[in-house]
């Protein structure tokens, strides 16, 4: 029978992807460890991948959007568990959520039904994951962008669109990137991330902000899936095509994994930038110690 292949890097995955056939579909599995309805979800795909053959034209991959920031950029991954579908290299169908029987039906409708020896009773029941209603968040940058675009209060919620709104201006390639060397520049510290300080939209930007909180560094940030603008063209100007991105000072520092070493091999790494050196302190900055966008 088939069985759910846990994918344990980049190079794994291009591999992978590269030697299947064109006619077998790819499920995709995103999750994170610390997403309780991932549990739910490992579950679900082992009990239907079991309902298949070992030959059979469809294959079941599991991949740590957190171990593997690249490929979850490349599939758009903001919230976890989520399920591609593909087969050839082009997209099917995805599918966010921990919704038993819209993943069964989804895998059905490419691959058909399993024949393997578990049933379809095996597999655990629907449930719907929902999230709580969230408190409207402050603007990450104070006010010091009214005069750009007040976007960084936008906390996407599960009673809104299923993506992020878009505040596409139409503005020419030179208008945008003065934009963003503005946003840049808003405050000393800017993290450009998915959602935000109080509601992370994917677990880089959560543990970003965890590692900045415990070490008590004040920062503005921008919340890069209320404008899709800022979030394709920061990629251009930064030449870095991950997020969430940290940027001191107007230059680009880097990803998680780069803050995370900084702070590992340099104790002082944005030390002028702490309050009063405590930790467990950090948090969006206030308006007088902002920078203004020039």
């Amino acid at each position: 029978m088939a069985t759910v292949k846990e994918i344990a890097d980049e190079a794994a995955f291009a591999s992978t992807i590269s030697s299947l056939p064109s006619s077998t579909l790819a499920v995709l599995y995103f999750h994170a460890p610390w997403a309780a309805p991932c549990k739910q979800m490992s579950t679900v795909l082992a009990a239907l991948a079991s309902t298949y053959s070992a030959d059979a034209p469809v294959v079941f991959l599991s991949l740590n959007a957190e171990e593997l920031p690249e490929v979850s950029e490349q599939y758009d991954v903001t919230a976890v568990p989520f399920i591609v579908l593909q087969k050839d290299g082009r997209g099917l169908e995805t599918v966010s959520g921990s919704d038993a029987a819209k993943v069964r039906a989804a895998v059905e409708k490419y691959a058909g039904p399993g024949s393997g020896n578990a049933s379809k009773a095996a597999l655990p029941p629907a449930q719907a994951v929902t999230r709580p209603p969230q408190p409207a968040a402050a603007n990450g940058t104070n006010g010091a962008l009214d005069g750009v675009r007040n976007l960084a209060a936008y906390t996407p919620t599960a009673e809104g669109p299923k993506t992020a709104p878009e505040y596409s201006s139409g503005e020419t390639k030179e208008a945008l990137f003065k934009r963003i060397g503005e946003l840049v520049k808003a405050a000393p510290v800017m993290l450009f991330m998915k959602g935000t300080p109080s509601a992370p939209q994917c677990g880089f930007s959560r543990q970003t902000v965890g590692i900045l909180r415990e070490k008590g560094i004040r920062y503005g940030f921008f919340n890069i899936l209320a404008d899709d603008d800022v979030r394709q063209g920061l990629k251009e100007f930064a030449d870095w095509p991950t997020f969430p991105q940290l940027w001191v000072g107007g230059e680009l520092v880097g990803g998680l994994d780069i803050v995370r070493e900084e702070f590992e091999n340099d104790e002082d790494f944005l030390k002028e930038y702490s309050v009063s050196g405590q930790r467990n302190t950090g948090g969006p900055a206030a308006p007088s110690t902002q920078a203004q966008p020039t």
